[in-house]
């Protein structure tokens, strides 16, 4: 099938963790024989720090962020099987997911691929305007990267025809296990940008980790930390581009995930950064949520935290046989379960089963 994806940013995770979803998701399903035209607005700088020329898998239209810009490349819909809108673009959200209605043939696929799906459902409880809210009868299908029954339910509640997660996996070729760097020397390293949503859980768990080990060393990867107090034993580095998380994840004894306020209160949302170190065989330590033992089961493949105190606690018990126990266990446990390749298959299949019945019948 032709499928049009208009999404942040497939070439750059500048500002965009869902870039490495992306990459995975949309590279299995081009292995499955489908043409992917991603369309990527020109914002947010992400363009002057791109992470990879654009793939043989798929066509990148990388168009201006002006009216034009966009009328242009919904004009392209017209020639797709399939037309999806995700979540979080940043620019001409509201008329990306309004042109659902138009854009696509009518005897299209439309679907909406909701990358932050507590915080979508949020915004549309409080809302009944809501723009994805008020399209969600006429969108096919909405898929999401996480969630679980939860998220199901209710986007079910708010309208819509039917919900799958397709989560979040790993990519065996892009990451995986690497030799040390000394730039990323840690006994605890987090990669995560500087959010509104994510920056208390970040000062809960590994902010004040710090400050109970103070003889610990401490990484801290990604955007917008600049001018943010920090203790002594953390030091941060900007951002981490993606051809550095493979090193990033393998130098320090442990690095640690922190889910965003809403994936972390909904459950079933294991974030690329999950997928990530687990491919690297990086001993992960992860803050608790529900559905955790889904994808990666506690003590033996991922250590979890309640607190910065159980974050302190497993660094003072890591010793590196353990941590590399660990991370071994994780790996083989994603490599068997959690891959992209699966996740194509599912979206692939998906993708069939939803056809419209004049396409079907063809």
């Amino acid at each position: 099938m032709k499928i049009a994806f208009y999404g942040s940013s497939l070439l750059s995770s500048y500002w965009n963790g869902a870039a490495t979803y992306y990459r995975g998701i949309l590279k299995a399903l081009a292995a499955r024989g489908h043409a992917i035209t991603f369309y990527e607005p020109d914002a947010f700088d992400r363009q002057l720090h791109r992470d990879i020329d654009p793939p043989p898998w798929a066509k990148v239209v990388v168009y201006p962020a002006t009216e034009d810009g966009l009328r242009q490349v919904l004009a392209e819909a017209q020639d797709a099987d399939v037309v999806v809108k995700a979540s979080g673009v940043g620019v001409f959200d509201r008329e990306l997911i309004e042109a659902l209605r138009t854009a696509p043939r009518p005897d299209a696929l439309r679907i909406f691929w909701d990358v932050d799906a507590a915080a979508t459902l949020d915004e549309m409880r409080g809302d009944a305007a809501h723009p994805v809210r008020t399209m969600l009868p006429e969108i096919d299908l909405v898929l999401t990267y996480g969630g679980g029954p939860p998220v199901i339910d209710a986007y079910r509640a708010m309208g819509a025809r039917d919900c799958i997660p397709v989560y979040n996996a790993l990519d065996p070729a892009t990451h995986h296990p690497a030799s040390p760097d000394a730039r990323f020397t840690a006994d605890l390293a987090l990669l995560a940008n500087r959010l509104p949503d994510r920056e208390a859980r970040i000062d809960q768990f590994f902010l004040q980790a710090a400050r109970l080990a103070p003889a610990r060393a401490f990484l801290l990867g990604g955007n917008g930390w600049h001018d943010k107090a920090l203790p002594a034993n953390v030091r941060a580095i900007g951002h981490v581009g993606t051809a550095d998380h493979n090193a990033f994840n393998c130098t320090p004894q442990a690095v640690l995930n922190v889910a965003r306020d809403s994936m972390a209160s909904i459950g079933f949302s294991p974030a690329t950064r999950v997928f990530e170190a687990a491919g690297a065989a990086a001993c992960l330590i992860t803050d608790a949520w529900e559905g955790i033992e889904l994808f990666l089961t506690p003590d033996r493949e991922v250590l979890v935290a309640r607190d910065g105190q159980d974050v302190a606690d497993h660094l003072a018990a890591l010793t590196p046989q353990r941590a590399q126990a660990i991370g071994e266990a994780a790996r083989a446990r994603v490599l068997a379960e959690h891959s992209y390749d699966l996740r194509g298959a599912q979206v692939d299949r998906i993708l069939r089963a939803y056809q419209p019945r004049e396409r079907n019948a063809a």
